[in-house]
């Protein structure tokens, strides 16, 4: 067989293909067979496809192949394009473009009657490259402009000394530069076979849409490699720079995570070799999604245990906690209880039975109420996130009391009859719970002393709720290697005796646990890159600079840009106010003009405002010191927190935009909160509020996003950063400080508390820069002579 039929055959099985690729989803069989029949027809007599005045035929073709009033615009397209393949497989000139018929119209100097189709070239000898009437046959060509040939690296019409700003000018810039239109620069970088559409291309000049997907940004770079440009230098110049990528190739990944692991991989990630790709996700798993820090990877561990016990029906203030206050003390009981077999041995998170639900109830309501009830005493009163705390806490002792020692909580097994606060003045119940925790995380942390703290607190002389509610004991029944007999004998007949018994032996365990405890979640680990820099404040203010570099444009994705201004608006006002997470994220707005809220209403609320200052003519926080965590502190001495922000790198001019309109898009229809910062509000959404959970997890998402440098894509700000919450901004704000002054007295005013609380926490970051203070004071003795 010769080589020009192993050609002409293997052409033939790629228009096939193409046919069925391209025409079958928009024709019907009928019409499908017979177009792949006469493009086949084509390749075997080595015919070239009707011309009419230079352009396709249409008519002539509708007729050959049977198909009438079923050649479409979105059908012609596409057959035009494997006519395209055909004329360049023969080796003839591409025809020009179809024309509107608006455009089509004859002109009045010219006859109205169309040339017949007996007469188009149809039947012509195909012509050859080379050939010597090739001249002769152009100079007998119908009038028109000749269609442009294609070449792979055209040259330009002339220098290109501008560099438009956006994707939509420097495109049309660079076409216009090698006189290109679309449909030609559409055929010379699109391939036989590719389902790419010429319509998207358009809709990039338009401005109407901009590339997405993964096979868009090959687009892109052929473009960029025919117009000899530098690679990237369309992707720079996208509308929208934190947008995640359609398309990649991620096997049996679940969409859930999909969407999660989609913004961190690089653009050419499908292209990479297997072993390459497998890298970068783990990369992306273990430092931006999960973060891989010890305590981290035990906290995902504890989350497939389940075993704490739920308390619905608790109320704060008359109104019922939320069921995240039940399920949040740690990651091991975040599931939704499920029934089991045996109700008395549980492995897993259920509401507290009846009697055991009625005294916590009772105890909050004693330790939050802001009148003790009669024949009682209290030292202290539960604020609302102390109180949340206390349930979780106290839960989870309970849960791990009744879960199963056969499952893998390897519980205690009490049944769930006998769960009572009474059982808490034993010390065998405490010992077995300490050693229990001690085992499953390895060693002794704050978390065990805190606990023997609020069981002294309970049974203190007087005062403490447990102590005077001596029925507790009478629910109490013995438990093998826990409760003997005689203890609960001896209880009741000297019930303060009891209560003093284990108040001396809680106390002296605090002790033994304050010699060995180590700390597993060391609060500043993610951060660690940040605080070891000579200035953690400007290492820091790197991640609000690349949101910036990173913004939407307004006007065509009007919801991220508003989410990009609040998370730069969360990071700038953070790190002027370092408050902590509650009063940054309960602070409220008064827009410019409107009369701000009363001090005393502020007061009530328990929160802060940020309000327009006609005097100091600028933003003022405005926080009473009741709503502080630390009201009680010296810092405050019972006067507000008042602070001026400053107008620096454009703070005012994006608050003031978030105010007046990114605010509103955020919110939607929902009703306004009345917070600064509020959730982008979404269909399924019910609250536009952040509650702590929700705004943990949206500093988190700022982090992921901005902060963590990817050396795979080149983006984020800070390497060796990891993610965290947004209490980690005061560490920052007073390390900054300590580091520069070596005062614990100003460091202690940037986060509103005394200097005993900032040495205990952050002396740590001072010793290495001690003696660099003491020769940045002396050597001003050197410089001055």
């Amino acid at each position: 067989m010769s080589k020009p039929d192993l050609s002409s055959r293997h052409f033939q099985r790629k228009i096939s293909e193409f046919c069925k690729l391209r025409i079958a989803p928009i024709a019907s069989t009928r019409a499908l067979e017979n177009i792949k029949s006469y493009l086949v027809s084509l390749i075997v007599h080595r015919k070239s496809p009707p011309l009419l005045n230079g352009r396709i035929d249409w008519t002539e073709i509708a007729h050959a192949c049977r198909v009438g009033g079923e050649l479409t615009g979105d059908l012609k397209k596409q057959v035009r394009i494997a006519l395209d393949a055909i004329l360049r497989w023969l080796g003839e000139p591409p025809v020009a473009e179809d024309i509107r018929s608006a455009k089509r119209m004859p002109r009045s100097s010219e006859p109205s009657q169309r040339i017949s189709t007996t007469t188009a070239p149809s039947n012509r000898k195909p012509r050859r490259i080379g050939d010597d009437d090739r001249h002769a046959q152009s100079a007998s060509a119908p009038r028109g402009p000749q269609p442009k040939a294609i070449q792979p690296f055209p040259d330009p019409l002339f220098a290109g000394g501008e560099d438009p700003a956006g994707f939509q000018d420097a495109l049309v810039y660079h076409m216009r530069r090698f006189g290109e239109s679309y449909w030609q620069l559409y055929r010379a970088i699109v391939h036989l076979g590719e389902t790419f559409d010429d319509k998207t291309l358009l809709s990039w000049i338009q401005g109407e849409r901009a590339p997405r997907s993964v096979a868009s940004f090959e687009i892109l770079a052929r473009i960029e490699r025919r117009y000899r440009l530098a690679a990237g230098y369309f992707k720079a110049k996208l509308p929208h720079q934190s947008r995640s990528l359609h398309g990649h190739n991620l096997g049996d990944i679940s969409p859930a995570e999909r969407r999660r692991i989609a913004l961190h991989l690089p653009d050419d990630f499908s292209s990479l070799p297997f072993t390459k790709r497998e890298e970068i996700l783990d990369w992306v798993r273990r430092v931006i999604i999960s973060g891989s820090t010890d305590y981290r990877r035990y906290q995902a561990a504890a989350s497939k245990q389940r075993y704490a016990i739920r308390f619905p029906g608790v109320t704060y203030g008359g109104t019922a906690l939320p069921p995240r206050a039940h399920t949040l003390a740690t990651s091991a009981n975040q599931n939704v209880a499920e029934p089991f077999e045996d109700p008395d041995l549980l492995s897993g998170v259920v509401d507290a039975p009846p009697r055991l639900a009625m005294e916590m109830a009772d105890l909050i309501r004693f330790k939050t109420s802001t009148l003790t009830a009669i024949g009682f005493q209290r030292n202290g009163v539960w604020g609302e996130e102390t109180a949340f705390q206390k349930i979780e806490h106290l839960g989870l002792m309970f849960g791990s009391l009744a879960a199963s020692p056969a499952g893998i909580v390897k519980g205690r097994g009490v049944p769930l009859s006998q769960l009572t606060f009474g059982l808490l003045i034993f010390p065998g119940v405490w010992d077995w719970y300490l050693q229990w925790r001690e085992q499953r995380r390895g060693f002794y942390t704050k978390w065990e002393e805190d606990m023997l703290m609020v069981a002294q607190a309970l049974t203190r002389a007087e005062v403490g709720w447990i102590r005077q509610h001596p029925e507790l004991l009478k629910d109490v029944r013995p438990i093998e290697g826990l409760i003997a007999p005689e203890e609960i004998e001896f209880a009741s007949r000297d019930w303060h005796g009891a209560c003093d018994t284990f108040h001396r032996h809680a106390a002296n365990r605090s002790k033994e646990i304050q010699r060995v405890m180590r700390v597993h979640r060391d609060p500043f680990e993610p951060i660690m890159c940040v605080l070891e820099a000579d200035s953690p404040l400007a290492e820091y203010r790197k991640i609000t600079d690349e949101i910036l570099k990173r913004m939407p444009d307004e006007d065509r994705y009007p919801r991220a840009a508003a989410e990009a201004v609040r998370s730069f608006l969360l990071l700038r006002l953070g790190l002027h106010l370092g408050l902590r997470q509650k009063n940054l994220r309960q602070l409220r707005v008064c827009p410019r003009g409107h009369f701000p809220t009363s001090e005393r209403r502020l007061e009530d609320m328990k929160c802060g405002e940020l309000r327009w200052s006609d005097r100091e003519q600028g933003w003022e926080v405005l926080i009473p010191s009741v709503a502080f965590k630390n009201s009680g502190s010296s810092f405050f001495g019972q006067k507000p927190f008042r602070l001026i922000l400053p107008d620096l790198l454009d703070l005012y001019k994006y608050l003031e935009a978030y105010i007046d309109r990114h605010r509103r898009v955020l919110l939607g229809r929902a009703k306004d909160p009345g917070t600064l910062f509020v959730k982008t509000v979404k269909t399924i959404s019910l609250d536009a509020a952040y509650d702590s959970t929700k705004f943990y997890e949206a500093w988190r998402t700022v982090i992921q996003r901005y902060g963590i440098y990817n050396p795979y894509t080149g983006r984020g700000a800070i390497k060796g950063l990891l993610p965290h919450g947004p209490h980690n901004l005061r560490d920052i704000l007073a390390t900054h400080i300590l580091k520069q002054t070596g005062s614990y007295e100003r460091a202690s005013y940037a986060i509103q508390d005394t200097p005993d609380v900032v040495q205990q926490h952050y002396g740590r970051f001072l010793p290495q820069d001690k003696a660099a203070l003491a020769a940045r004071i002396l050597n001003q003795v050197w410089e001055a002579a």
